[in-house]
């Protein structure tokens, strides 16, 4: 009677000591909290900004942060605090539909390209073309060609995530490919969809989810880039990379305006940049030994 060989997760003991491992890494630590909080303050954006991020009153423009209004006020009068509230709120979001909706493409791709060796010259061809373009460069021809707005960015940002994602995932699969459960499997019947998601996918996840915390931050520099060109959010949608540059005209009148938005968006690919180096270094066996 044949069976199939089974994949199994990692032991409870050993997530137990992984974690443990992260948790002792005072940096992470720093940069999951920084995170994490600029997380929650995003999704309480509605309930926690202090006043309507949309609401004008011109004779208050430009005050410098005060009692009032703590980050103070920008060029037409709108609260800054609640803007960068609301703008780290599209931003995040803008960046994890990037990272998500492109990795699992190009994850896909990547895989595809390591199991059916007639297709792997054409995909990965295709993603050494992507890859002699920078990132930004990709994003802005995107944007150009969809025209602005924040579904514009996000599709610019996934285009410009897969063949990165789709060459780490190649890699990882063609590691597995050479494992001895993979021949087990076709010996004994398995079919290849179910080696690709069941045996190759799972195997492979591990090392694309790193790569993914690591190209985080990335993501969000290069969807601020093109929001601060003008082909990402358009006013009066809040969004940081927009919002520093509305106040770039103001730097020597009102150098808040665009200096706050931009620290929101240091701390935030400086936080994802840091967590993510120590995961890579958690997880990652050849860094262990």
């Amino acid at each position: 009677m044949s069976s199939t060989p089974e994949i199994t997760a990692l032991p409870s003991k050993r997530r137990s000591s992984l974690l443990a491992r992260l948790m002792r890494d005072r940096v992470a630590l720093v940069a999951a909290l920084v995170l994490g909080l600029m997380v929650l303050a995003a999704l309480l954006a509605p309930w926690v900004a202090p006043y309507d991020p949309y609401f004008t009153d011109l004779p208050i423009a430009m005050q410098p942060p005060s009692a009032e209004h703590w980050f103070g006020t920008d060029n037409t009068g709108r609260d800054l605090l609640s803007r960068v509230l609301y703008g780290t709120r599209n931003t995040l979001m803008m960046g994890l539909a990037g990272v998500l909706l492109g990795g699992a493409l190009g994850a896909l791709l990547g895989i595809l390209a390591a199991f059916y060796k007639r297709i792997d010259p054409w995909i990965m061809r295709t993603v050494d073309i992507m890859l002699a373009f920078p990132a930004i460069l990709i994003g802005l021809a995107v944007a150009a060609i969809l025209g602005s707005g924040l579904s514009a960015v996000v599709f610019a940002l996934v285009v410009s995530t897969v063949p990165d994602v789709a060459r780490v995932a190649r890699g990882a699969a063609v590691g597995v490919m050479g494992q001895e459960f993979i021949e087990a499997g076709r010996a004994v019947g398995v079919s290849n969809r179910t080696l690709i998601w069941r045996y190759l996918a799972l195997n492979c996840i591990s090392t694309v989810a790193v790569f993914l915390t690591l190209r985080f931050g990335q993501v969000i520099l290069v969807g601020s880039s093109l929001g601060f060109l003008g082909m990402g959010a358009q006013p009066p949608v809040a969004e940081l990379g927009m919002m520093a540059a509305q106040g770039r005209d103001f730097l020597f009148m009102a150098p808040h305006i665009a200096t706050i938005p931009s620290l929101a968006i240091f701390a935030i690919v400086l936080a994802a940049n840091l967590l993510g180096d120590a995961v890579r270094d958690v997880l990652d066996p050849r860094l262990q030994q």
